[in-house]
């Protein structure tokens, strides 16, 4: 598989997917652009907003909402770009699109994946783990499972000066690990994970001067561990879900 995980499409102050630009242009190599919009309500919109940033730099983009055959659309793709917005719209509708084994299956032939937000979190086994508002309500929160562990885009480090008392994303992440069995890798703004040929590695640089590092994996039984770099060893475990501790 070939896979480039962005936790946000859009730093402070900069155009969009502009801190990962080099990263991105090199990953996709020219290759056409399946744009998946569904995790936004204006497709057409959304389709624009990356056309615009990515067509001058040599690569097209085409919103998958514009097939007369989303299936057939997938399967002869060259890549496939998900975009962030809210993760239950996106996998409620990729469900009822029947998109899913075809998404997984090209994914795991080869064709590049790159997601951001919503579109990096559907790329793990489960959705539990995202930010979002349940505004939809998929069939199942079983999504494409290409890679073994949870994932957590835009992870939020508690800010010590804070007055609010309510949970803070390490509590919340915590909670989910009282009731499942799998790694949580916590993605910072600004970073993000590729992997590839069975190598799985951080990067880009995490948004804030207090930030400790890129990315932090949460599991059961153990305190929350900084990483940056090689995390490969992500790719070799088993999830278990409703499994209490």
């Amino acid at each position: 598989m070939r896979l480039l995980l962005l936790s946000n499409s859009t730093n402070h102050a900069a155009g969009y997917l502009e801190h990962a630009l080099d990263t991105v242009l090199g990953f996709l190599d020219g290759a056409t652009v399946t744009f998946v919009p569904y995790a936004l309500a204006d497709h057409d919109a959304y389709t624009a907003k990356v056309a615009a940033a990515l067509t001058p730099h040599g690569v097209p983009v085409t919103g998958l909402h514009t097939a007369d055959d989303p299936r057939d659309a997938i399967t002869r793709a060259e890549a496939v770009f998900v975009g962030g917005g809210n993760t239950f719209r996106l996998l409620d509708t990729i469900q009822r699109l029947d998109l899913v084994a075809p998404l997984r299956a090209r994914a795991v032939d080869g064709m590049p994946y790159m997601g951001a937000s919503a579109g990096t979190n559907i790329a793990g086994p489960s959705i539990r783990t995202t930010n979002d508002m349940p505004i939809a309500q998929p069939a199942s929160f079983e999504a494409l499972g290409l890679v073994p562990f949870q994932l957590n885009p835009h992870f939020l480090d508690a800010d010590p000066a804070s007055t609010h008392r309510g949970e803070t994303r390490e509590q919340r992440l915590a909670e989910f690990l009282e009731v499942n069995d799998v790694p949580v890798l916590g993605l910072r703004e600004g970073t993000w994970l590729s992997a590839q040929d069975g190598t799985a590695r951080i990067g880009g640089t995490a948004v804030g001067a207090d930030a400790p590092g890129p990315a932090v994996v949460f599991a059961r039984g153990a305190s929350p561990r900084e990483v940056g770099g090689d995390v490969s060893e992500l790719l070799s475990g088993t999830p278990r879900f409703d499994v209490p501790a």
